[in-house]
């Protein structure tokens, strides 16, 4: 009785947003590797963090709406800004997106300098605090990343230009909310690089971060792990995984 409510109140709604990142963030991240701007992910996100911090800087009790359009707001201009790039000096754009990383992260370090419970907040930022996440959470995002995905499929033209970014903003807006900026990168990226000349790259991404959000978070709570850095250590082995089941059944 006791492990049922566990499972229904911590970890039921911690594995159903693990899984729902993980199922949006495939194919962005495949787009992100087939466009060579890796950084775009940790950029992106912790400029969103960073709107997110000044919102609860500015509000003593900031309300849902006000967190949700700082956040968004931010990530939006910044994706924005990275459309710019590309259009104008592409040859430059990773190393902009690189350094505009280093300054969200620094801004938000000076913004919390002051702040009694800074280097907390810092850290949740980063690592996230997925097994607190509730089912309001979910119930406030879910049908984000409903969305995201639908557009994604059924309108093939919006993965690219500006419509890209946007939705690219949108999602990692809502991501970072939920399971830190190292997440964000992590489930972006790993299962995109296992996918890479896979016939199948989305089956292969999509299964890729699925058991890693699920093998990470049952080993964070068996063995009290903090759930952010062991879920990314997840996705690295899965993604490590996939790479020898893939070269073993070549050699076949």
């Amino acid at each position: 009785m006791v492990l049922s409510v566990e499972l229904s109140e911590v970890l039921a709604p911690a594995l159903v947003a693990g899984v729902m990142v993980a199922l949006v963030h495939a194919p962005l991240g495949i787009e992100v590797l087939k466009r060579g701007i890796i950084f775009i992910d940790l950029a992106v996100a912790q400029i969103a963090g960073l709107g997110l911090v000044i919102a609860h800087l500015f509000f003593e009790h900031p309300s849902e709406v006000i967190v949700q359009l700082a956040a968004l707001s931010s990530a939006i201009v910044a994706g924005l800004f990275f459309r710019r790039i590309e259009r104008n000096s592409p040859g430059y754009q990773e190393a902009i997106i690189g350094c505009s990383f280093v300054v969200a992260a620094s801004l938000t370090i000076l913004a919390l300098a002051d702040h009694p419970h800074g280097g907390d907040e810092m850290r949740d930022l980063l690592s996230g605090q997925l097994l607190f996440v509730t089912w309001n959470d979910i119930a406030i995002h879910l049908p984000i990343y409903v969305a995201i995905l639908s557009i994604w499929f059924l309108k093939p033209g919006w993965r690219s230009g500006i419509a890209f970014y946007l939705l690219f903003s949108v999602a990692v807006t809502s991501s970072v909310q939920l399971t830190g900026v190292y997440i964000v990168f992590s489930s972006l990226i790993l299962p995109a690089l296992a996918a890479v000349n896979s016939p199948r790259p989305h089956f292969v991404a999509w299964t890729v971060g699925v058991l890693a959000v699920v093998y990470g978070i049952f080993t964070a709570v068996i063995f009290d792990f903090p759930t952010g850095p062991i879920i990314v250590v997840s996705f690295v082995i899965s993604c490590l995984s996939t790479f020898m089941i893939r070269k073993l059944s070549v050699y076949k």
